[in-house]
C-alpha cells in the first residue's frame, strides 16, 4: 500500500545546491530531491556511502507558501594563515592565499512538502525523521528549521492534505494582488510543484494558470564524496486555487494552527 508523509521546509535561511561547484554555492527556488533523499538518509543514519536510490519509488509534491528572499553571503576560506595552512589544491599544494566563497540562500521562504511512496518506506523515514540519527537541516548544517519539521507522520492522501488542510503561512506582502482576479470566489493562487502532469494525480481541482515544465538535475544516484552523481527529473510547476480558509490570518498565532494541525485537528 501507499500512504505519506507531510514535511514542513522553513527557517530563516534555506540553501538547496542544484549546480554547486567550486567557490559558488548556489541554491534552487525550491527543495531538491536530492537534499529531501538526504536528509532521510541521515536521519536513518545511512553514510554518504549508501546507495540512495533506495528512495527511487518516493514521490515528491511542493507548495510554495513562500518563496523567499535571495541572499548571498561572501565567505573568505584560509585568509590570514601560513602558507601551508591554506587551501590546498588537487595537486597537494597550497593555494597560498585566502579562497573566496559565494554562498546562496533563500531567506525566510516556507515550504510543505507531501512525500507519497510504499508503506514500507514511509514508515521507517517518519520514525527516523522522528528521533533522527543525524540532525536534519535545510540543504546546508547551517540552516536549522523552524519546528514543526515533521507535520505529519503518516496520512493516506498527502497530496489532497496540501490542497485541503494544511495551514498556508502568511507571505510577508499581501498574497498575489496581480493573481487575485483570476481566482475563484473563496481561494487564492498557491504554486505547486509535482512530479507528474496534474491532470494525471487524479486531483479534483480546478487549475487556472496552465502548467510550467522544469528540467532539473537533482536525481540521486550517488552521494559518495568523489563519485557524485545525479540524474535528471521533469517537474512541473502549477498555480492552484486553495481554500482562503488555509490561510493563517495576522491575528492568529502561526504556531498554534500548525500544531493543532500535526495533532489532528484539520485546519
Amino acid at each position: 500500500m501507499r500512504s505519506g508523509l507531510l514535511l514542513r521546509l522553513a527557517g530563516p535561511l534555506q540553501s538547496w545546491g542544484e549546480r554547486s561547484a567550486f567557490n559558488v554555492r548556489d541554491s534552487a527556488a525550491f527543495p531538491t530531491r536530492s537534499a529531501l533523499c538526504g536528509m532521510f538518509a541521515a536521519a536513518q543514519g545511512h553514510d554518504r556511502m549508501a546507495d540512495p536510490r533506495r528512495y527511487a519509488d518516493l514521490e515528491f509534491t511542493v507548495r510554495v507558501d513562500r518563496p523567499g528572499r535571495r541572499l548571498v553571503d561572501y565567505h573568505t576560506v584560509g585568509g590570514g594563515l601560513s602558507h601551508e595552512r591554506t587551501v590546498a589544491t588537487s595537486g597537494g599544494k597550497h593555494k597560498g592565499a585566502a579562497v573566496v566563497s559565494r554562498r546562496h540562500y533563500l531567506a525566510d521562504a516556507v515550504f510543505v512538502v507531501a512525500v507519497t511512496g510504499p508503506d514500507s518506506d514511509i514508515t521507517p523515514i517518519a520514525d527516523a525523521l522522528e528521533h533522527p540519527h543525524w540532525a536534519p537541516y535545510l540543504g546546508r548544517r547551517s540552516c536549522v528549521p523552524d519546528e514543526p519539521l515533521l507535520l505529519r507522520p503518516h496520512v493516506c492522501d498527502p497530496v489532497t492534505e496540501l490542497l485541503t488542510k494544511v495551514p498556508l503561512t502568511p507571505p510577508e506582502e499581501t498574497p498575489g494582488a496581480n493573481r487575485a482576479g483570476r481566482a475563484p470566489s473563496g481561494t487564492l493562487l498557491v504554486d505547486f510543484l509535482h512530479e507528474h502532469p496534474w491532470d494525471t494525480m487524479q486531483q479534483d481541482t480546478n487549475v487556472l494558470d496552465g502548467t510550467t515544465a522544469i528540467e532539473v538535475a537533482d536525481v540521486p544516484e550517488s552521494f559518495a564524496p568523489h563519485a557524485r552523481r545525479y540524474g535528471t527529473r521533469r517537474l512541473y510547476k502549477t498555480a492552484v486555487p486553495v481554500p482562503t480558509a488555509l490561510m493563517v490570518s495576522r491575528d492568529e498565532n502561526l504556531s498554534d494552527r500548525l500544531i493543532s494541525y500535526a495533532l489532528g485537528a484539520a485546519a
